[in-house]
C-alpha cells in the first residue's frame, strides 16, 4: 500500500520560509511523478508544482503564482519530495497535499500553512 506523509507547515509571516517535505514508502519513489497542490479555504485544490520520475532527468514545472518563489526536488535515497517556499505571501495560505503516480492518484493527508500578514 502506498503512503504519502508531510510535514513542515506552519506559521510563518509574510516574506518568510518554509520548506514542507513529503516521505512516501509502498512504491519504487523514483519511477513515479510526484506533485504538490494546494487547497485554500473555500476554494478548489489547485496545482502548485510537479518533478517528474529520475530516469528522465526530474523535469520540474510550476504555477504561475509560485514560479521563482517555489522549489520542488526530491531525494529518491530518502524517498522524499520537499516544496522549498520563499517569499511567502497571505495568498499562499493553504493545506498543502503531495501526490504521487500517473494520474496522481495516492495523496497524502496535507499540513497548513498559514502566512501572516
Amino acid at each position: 500500500q502506498v503512503q504519502l506523509v508531510e510535514s513542515g507547515g506552519g506559521l510563518v509571516q509574510a516574506g518568510g520560509s518554509l520548506r514542507l517535505s513529503c516521505a512516501a514508502s509502498g512504491r519504487t519513489f523514483s519511477n513515479y511523478p510526484m506533485g504538490w497542490f494546494r487547497q485554500a479555504p473555500g476554494k478548489e485544490r489547485e496545482f502548485v508544482a510537479a518533478i517528474s520520475f529520475s530516469w528522465s532527468g526530474s523535469t520540474t514545472t510550476y504555477a504561475d503564482s509560485v514560479k521563482g518563489r517555489f522549489t520542488i526536488s526530491r531525494d529518491n535515497a530518502k524517498s522524499t519530495v520537499y516544496l522549498q517556499m520563499s517569499s511567502l505571501k497571505p495568498e499562499d495560505t493553504a493545506i498543502y497535499f503531495c501526490a504521487s503516480g500517473y494520474g496522481y492518484d495516492t495523496w497524502g493527508q496535507g499540513t497548513q500553512v498559514t502566512v501572516s500578514s
